[in-house]
């Protein structure tokens, strides 16, 4: 049985829910790999934009020239796919749980339990994936040349250029972007302060959507050529991503930087262990004489079995509550209830949104009960410390 104040433990997460609107469609290294619904928007628009080409390489295919689109952009994503297992695989390698690899309209996002522990980490983690697109477009690249002409040859050559600009574009250093968590390794390794390289790559995230918000600007004079609407719709959007993004960064970065002020050993309520068939009235009265703020149930070794939820008591009304045992309004301790006393900062956080819950038993790491620590003590603690 794992000991439940070991942090390993701790921080083994549950699966988490699937996002409304994806779709597994399997699992690599164990990682769930997820389609939204928006993907299949996407692929269309590929689908329809490559059929002229299509028509163009091998005329005569009518329907049949969708039908190849549509293939390309499946072997486009799987590229993107690629893109994102790199990043996974490299990130369980160093130690870190990835819940998912999740495919959309714009690429791909890879969900990596927790952050980086170390700039090595983060910068490892961060660049493989763009080399891994210029890897694949070079490869395709190099395919191009000996492949005859003909659907293949444009599918390839489709295939390097994606890459090429995927893996090029994802090392510009700005968040949300690869690139923005190179440079954000880059500035902690340097100073030592992870929050202050998220702050700088959020900024590097902020400029680069606008310059790419200014380019249908300074397009025309540059290539000679008018912005399309498409042309307008997708800089937007990119933009739009790209700001979104690195402010999102920008902000939980400062919020990290507050959390290791956050400890559960000072927010514990003084906890009473009473047996789990003790009336209900006999625990509130002793929990009141021992000025305990919360009451664990025990069994006869000792060993702690639940957690009274104090809802649930003052939901009972008070002529019932000397005919029913206490262990009716408590919780029982499943995975993830018990924690150990001493965890704080980002590790509490994950622990808590890992397993959501009112009450957590918090013990020492010989076993014993060290109190009960309630999320609305810690919610509250929380929005102090940000006031300061």
């Amino acid at each position: 049985m794992p000991d439940p104040t070991d942090p390993a433990h701790v921080e083994r997460p549950a699966r988490p829910p699937r996002a409304p609107g994806t779709l597994r469609i399997g699992s690599i290294a164990g990682i769930d790999v997820l389609v939204t619904s928006s993907w299949f928007i996407v692929a269309l628009l590929i689908s329809l934009t490559f059929a002229p080409r299509i028509e163009d390489a091998q005329p005569g295919l009518g329907f049949w020239k969708y039908v190849a689109g549509f293939v390309f952009a499946v072997v486009l994503y799987l590229s993107v796919l690629l893109h994102e297992a790199s990043h996974a695989v490299v990130a369980q390698r160093l130690g870190y749980g990835v819940n998912s690899i999740t495919l959309h309209f714009l690429g791909g996002m890879t969900e990596i339990d927790g952050q980086s522990r170390r700039p090595r980490h983060e910068f490892w983690i961060a660049v493989v994936g763009p080399l891994t697109s210029i890897a694949v477009g070079l490869a395709a690249a190099a395919a191009w040349f000996v492949v005859p002409d003909g659907l293949v040859r444009l599918a390839l050559q489709g295939l390097a250029g994606a890459n090429l600009i995927i893996g090029v574009l994802n090392l510009v250093p700005g968040l949300p972007l690869d690139g923005g968590r190179v440079l954000k390794a880059a500035v902690w390794g340097a100073s030592g302060n992870q929050h202050r390289g998220s702050i700088v790559a959020g900024w590097g995230g902020r400029l680069t959507a606008l310059a790419l918000l200014a380019w249908p600007l300074v397009m025309e004079p540059l290539t000679g050529q008018q912005p399309t609407i498409l042309d307008l719709v997708l800089v937007f959007i990119l933009g739009l991503f790209l700001w979104t993004g690195a402010t999102a960064a920008m902000a939980h970065a400062r919020i990290r930087e507050r959390l290791p002020a956050l400890v559960a050993r000072p927010l514990a309520r003084r906890t009473l262990s009473v047996p789990e068939d003790l009336p209900l009235a006999e625990a509130v009265r002793r929990a009141q004489e021992a000025q305990a703020g919360s009451i664990v149930t025990v069994t006869a070794d000792g060993s702690p079995v639940g957690i009274v939820s104090e809802a649930a008591v003052t939901a009972m009304p008070a002529d019932r509550r000397p005919w029913v045992a206490v262990s009716t309004v408590a919780r029982k301790l499943e995975d993830g209830l018990t924690l150990p006393a001493t965890v704080a900062g980002e590790e509490l956080i994950l622990a808590i949104s890992r397993r959501p819950a009112e009450e957590y038993l918090l013990v020492e790491a010989d076993g014993t009960i060290y109190g009960v620590l309630s999320t609305a003590d810690v919610d509250r603690a929380f929005r102090e410390n940000a006031r300061r």
